[in-house]
């Protein structure tokens, strides 16, 4: 498996969606609720249907957030499958603080091997590819590059490998904005009694997981629901770092593709 032209595939994919997210940022856009009482808006759906086309050009089946997901008697046989967040941290979107992202990852036989994680506002792409290791772009370093036709082509020449830097002093999480549930305050009452003083840092979406792989937090928690999509690309960029994602419960990677989507409760932890 080409597994450099599939990540090329998932970055254009990325940076389209991103464009047509951005386009309607701005507009007086309108919100519904979903039957999981969660919101969504047109730039979900239009950054889905986005990715949907490009990924298409692989022959890989998708699961995406904003589809309807094919009965596991029929998922259960992909070996090889997307899985697709096309707005990830949409209450961010929703106020407009940037904090949103698209995830892509490839996914197979239950692990992922490719992840691509764009923050649209910051021009920000964190990618990883099995055996290739996880690497940042940020708008600072395409600066020079804006003539070129396709920054895809030009991944591992601009990337910055993870992690970027060392993790700070002081033990740090990063939480959610949205999320700080009573097990994640536990957690950090745990962590003081081992650590001292521990520092908490925010921001929305998958961008936390990033934000691990490179180097400014220690460890993300999450003791709350989130599902496949929201963790598969982050899971990823995390191990080709030489970080991981953890299930809680079982101490293992997260399994993908599985026949209920939503995760167990994990912990994303720098290790490199």
């Amino acid at each position: 498996m080409d597994y450099q032209l599939l990540l090329k595939l998932a970055v254009n994919a990325a940076l389209k969606a991103g464009e047509e997210i951005l386009r309607i940022y701005n507009t007086d856009f309108d919100v519904e609720t979903k039957s999981d009482n969660t919101p969504v808006t047109i730039a979900d759906k239009a950054s889905g249907k986005c990715i949907d086309a490009i990924l298409a050009q692989s022959g890989i089946p998708v699961i995406s957030e904003e589809e309807d997901i094919q009965n596991y008697s029929i998922r259960k046989n992909w070996k090889q499958v997307w899985i697709v967040d096309p707005l990830d941290g949409t209450k961010e979107y929703i106020k407009r603080n940037g904090e949103f992202a698209v995830n892509i990852a490839l996914v197979e036989n239950g692990s992922p091997s490719i992840g691509v994680i764009y923050v649209p506002v910051n021009k920000e792409i964190y990618f990883a590819c099995k055996n290739e290791g996880s690497y940042k772009i940020t708008q600072h370093d395409l600066i020079s590059e804006l003539t070129k036709k396709n920054i895809a082509d030009y991944l591992f020449e601009f990337g910055r490998k993870l992690p970027l830097q060392k993790p700070p002093k002081s033990y740090t999480l990063v939480a959610s904005r949205s999320h700080l549930s009573r097990e994640v305050k536990d957690r950090v009452a745990h962590l003081k009694s081992l650590y001292g003083q521990i520092d908490i840092i925010s921001v929305g979406s998958s961008i936390k997981q990033c934000w691990v792989a490179e180097g400014k937090a220690h460890e993300y928690p999450r003791f709350g629901t989130t599902m496949e999509w929201d963790t598969a690309a982050g899971q990823c960029i995390l191990e080709q770092a030489g970080s991981k994602l953890v299930d809680y419960e079982t101490g293992q990677p997260m399994v993908y593709n599985k026949a209920d989507m939503k995760n167990s409760y994990f912990i994303a932890k720098y290790s490199a």
